[in-house]
């Protein structure tokens, strides 16, 4: 097989090009099958059944050729030119309006009807290139947006191309705000317990040493290997600090998710003793936590409200951080933009690979009257206009994920987890209240379906 010559593939593209078909012939189809993909598994111009992506790709089977068949794809391409036919350079480096227009392109594509089987999204215009991976409802970038130059280009593809062929089989998701009495720890064990109900393999981490609530509304304890000796000690196998949660009902059926229990022991360290003992720091559980992305669908963190080692372990280890708020707590609905504009992108510069996200915010545990929904409603406004103002950035996405502009009927619509008096309760019965109540199982079920599940 002749290496392909990518000195002469990049010099002979122009700097202005405004072209994107030219990009997509000279780059785009070479780049795709240096990942391994031949040109009867590339499907130009698909159609997703909202837009059609450049490119759809995936690999043959027996007696199903891509190309003829066009269905099932697994990784989509969407590629731009270097500049506009004005000669304006299109910038897909983080952060640019190009940029954000083409991440969320890439990102319809993925939940589009006709790509439920499509696991990776690449958007590039042969100066920039980023991989998007998507878990259920839930796309997010699995690297950065990387300046391709040609003493790197083939340290890119390797690194697409092994992520591409051994996939992570989990989604890690914090629960958080900084602002405390939100629901953390009772949505995180009901979600658990919800999509196990769904078939799900769930693992949960209770990183709250200090209140370990999670741990304590379960009736578990820590076992003998215990997750700070883990964090600590590089020789010892976490999977010894697992606890199984099992629920067994009079049908004789029985359901689970595992559980890491909060750790008493790192709740006697100072904030300096932890930076001391703990090799690498708040980027070790990440480390840790790599065990299970290939044997769990689901990890969640629990984690502290305070912004100090357990938080920023938290967010550091996730894909994904998704923010209980409470509509009538204004605290609550600060916090959470302060989450979204400040705590997540210094995780995200500290980590270097796009990650973690944040998702939109949801109601959590209250009933909401309409006159409440429209105080509400004024002050996410207000808080929106504010960071417009002060910062430029955007928060509309992550407090109305649905805003439509000329629909006013839906444009401001949030997610709301009614209030359920039987959901609190459930701690003392040590059972998540989904497990206990087909009412509290299915609003939490609606939680699942609105931000992870299909």
């Amino acid at each position: 097989m002749l290496l392909t010559d990518w000195n002469h593939i990049l010099d002979n593209i122009l700097p202005d090009e405004s072209n994107e078909a030219l990009i997509s012939k000279r780059f785009v189809e070479d780049f795709i099958e240096a990942l391994g993909f031949n040109q009867q598994e590339q499907v130009p111009e698909f159609s997703t059944g909202n837009g059609t992506v450049d490119f759809a790709v995936r690999k043959n089977t027996d007696g199903d050729n891509f190309v003829f068949s066009k269905t099932n794809p697994y990784l989509l391409v969407e590629v731009k030119a270097r500049a506009t036919g004005s000669g304006a350079k299109i910038n897909l480096s983080e952060g640019t309006p190009q940029y954000i227009n083409t991440r969320e392109q890439i990102k319809r594509y993925l939940l589009a009807s006709k790509c439920n089987t499509s696991q990776w999204g690449i958007i590039t215009n042969s100066v920039h290139i980023q991989l998007f991976r998507r878990h259920g409802k839930v796309v997010f970038p699995a690297s950065p947006s990387i300046l391709i130059k040609k003493d790197n280009i083939n340290a890119i593809i390797s690194h697409i191309k092994h992520l591409i062929y051994n996939p992570p089989k989990a989604l890690t998701v914090c629960l958080y705000n900084n602002k405390g009495g939100v629901g953390k720890t009772t949505t995180t064990a009901n979600l658990a317990a919800t999509l196990a109900q769904q078939g799900k393999q769930v693992l949960v981490i209770d990183f709250d040493p200090q209140q370990g609530d999670l741990t304590k509304s379960l009736g578990l304890q820590v076992g003998k290997i215990s997750l700070y000796d883990c964090l600590s000690d590089r020789d010892l196998d976490i999977h010894d600090t697992v606890q199984p949660f099992t629920v067994k009902f009079k049908s004789g059926k029985s359901l689970q998710f595992d559980v890491i229990p909060a750790d008493p022991k790192l709740g006697n360290f100072t904030e300096q003793d932890l930076a001391t003992r703990i090799e690498k720091g708040s980027a070790r559980l990440k480390d840790v936590l790599k065990a299970f992305v290939y044997e769990y669908d689901y990890i969640f963190i629990d984690c502290p409200t305070n912004w100090m080692f357990f938080s920023q372990s938290s967010l550091y280890a996730c894909d994904a951080v998704l923010i209980p708020t409470k509509h009538n707590n204004l605290a609550s609905l600060d916090n959470a933009a302060k989450v979204i504009k400040e705590l997540v992108p210094k995780i995200k510069a500290v980590r270097q690979d796009g990650g973690p996200i944040a998702l939109p915010i949801f109601f959590n545990g209250e009933n909401i009257t309409p006159p409440q929904l429209k105080i509400a409603n004024q002050e996410i406004v207000a808080i929106i206009n504010r960071e417009i103002k002060a910062s430029k950035f955007n928060l509309l996405p992550y407090f109305y994920p649905k805003y439509i502009k000329a629909d006013t009927n839906t444009n401001t619509k949030i997610f709301s987890l009614p209030s359920y008096a039987i959901v609190a309760g459930a701690a003392f019965a040590r059972i998540p209240a989904a497990f206990k109540d087909s009412t509290a199982a299915k609003y939490y079920l609606d939680l699942a379906k609105e931000y992870f599940i299909i």
